[in-house]
């Protein structure tokens, strides 16, 4: 039983986390934008972008997040720097999937270092996000739980049962 309620919290943790993360995208994304044309932006353009980056988040983040998800349950890891650093290169691997690479070469090409930082920042702060919801207790459902003290003595007047 147990087992179910850790997996309705990890879904729960890693939506928020992609939530984030889409937020967090959208808006580095946007911010130039915006603060050339004083503060007006096309209504449907933030709709598209809103769109587009919590459905690229939740997506293309699903495996990697998956792998990082069960090697910290199965190995008890809780640490907050290693959600942190899990964040991160899942951040890295989305981008990367969308960038061309040149198997030639042995090389990415065309990788923007500005949109590169922007998935790897909105990635450690998702993998934040993922500790602060469900990692704090990563493998707490592989713990027996402790036995109850025995119950204290009766007291010498008492009567027996």
């Amino acid at each position: 039983m147990a087992l179910i309620g850790r997996l309705f919290v990890v879904a729960f943790g890693f939506l928020m986390a992609c939530f984030v993360a889409g937020i967090i995208v959208v808006v580095a994304v946007l911010y130039p934008e915006i603060s050339d044309f004083g503060g007006q932006i096309d209504q449907s353009a933030v709709n598209i972008v809103l769109g587009f980056g919590f459905i690229f988040i939740s997506g293309f983040a699903l495996l990697p997040a998956l792998i990082v998800v069960l090697l910290t349950e199965a190995f008890f890891i809780r640490s907050v720097l290693a959600y942190a650093v899990g964040g991160a290169i899942v951040g890295a691997a989305c981008y990367l999937g969308l960038v061309p690479f040149d198997p030639d070469t042995m090389h990415f090409q065309g990788i923007v270092r500005r949109h590169m930082e922007i998935m790897t920042g909105a990635g450690i702060v998702a993998g934040l996000v993922y500790w602060l919801i469900a990692g704090r207790s990563a493998g707490a459902w592989r713990e027996r739980s402790r036995p109850l003290p025995p119950p204290p003595p009766l007291p010498s007047q008492s009567r027996q049962p």
